[in-house]
């Protein structure tokens, strides 16, 4: 499957892909989402979560690729703006970190193929077999990080 990115208030015609993403979206459409603190919130335990981060953006000279195999990462950016590079895992060839089984990731060493400006309002849906890399942009960026279990 394609990556997928989209306006968050488009987030409904995305639920026939996956169970799990009527939650997803639901928790990213609250109304407070912006003053909560940045964490991890469950919304259903281990199978779907979502990590609040707030940061400067790291430049796209400085991002590492990572991939997930348990999960699917629904990343929304709340406030600034993100630039998120990905490459199909299948062309990856430069492994920096074996698959960690515990943290579900495995980090490349290759260059993104492809770039994706996120405004806010906006997210990208990351599934098992892209390899991608958030914070490529500049300046202060609020993101959430929905961990949505692919079975």
């Amino acid at each position: 499957m394609d990556v997928i990115t989209d306006r968050l208030a488009h987030g409904e015609k995305y639920f026939p892909l996956h169970p799990g993403f009527q939650k997803a979206f639901g928790f990213l459409g609250q109304s407070n989402l912006p003053q909560l603190a940045p964490g991890r919130y469950e919304i259903e335990g281990d199978r779907l979560f979502c990590i609040l981060h707030e940061g400067q953006g790291l430049g796209r000279s400085q991002v590492k690729l990572e991939a997930h195999r348990k999960y699917i990462d629904l990343q929304y950016v709340i406030s600034g703006t993100d630039e998120m590079g990905w490459k199909p895992v299948a062309s990856c060839t430069l492994i920096d970190k074996p698959y960690d089984s515990e943290k579900d990731i495995v980090l490349f060493g290759d260059p993104p193929e492809n770039w994706i400006h996120v405004p806010k309002g906006f997210f990208v849906l990351f599934f098992p077999d892209h390899a991608h890399a958030a914070l490529g942009g500049t300046g202060s960026i609020r993101r959430a990080i929905v961990k949505i279990a692919v079975e």
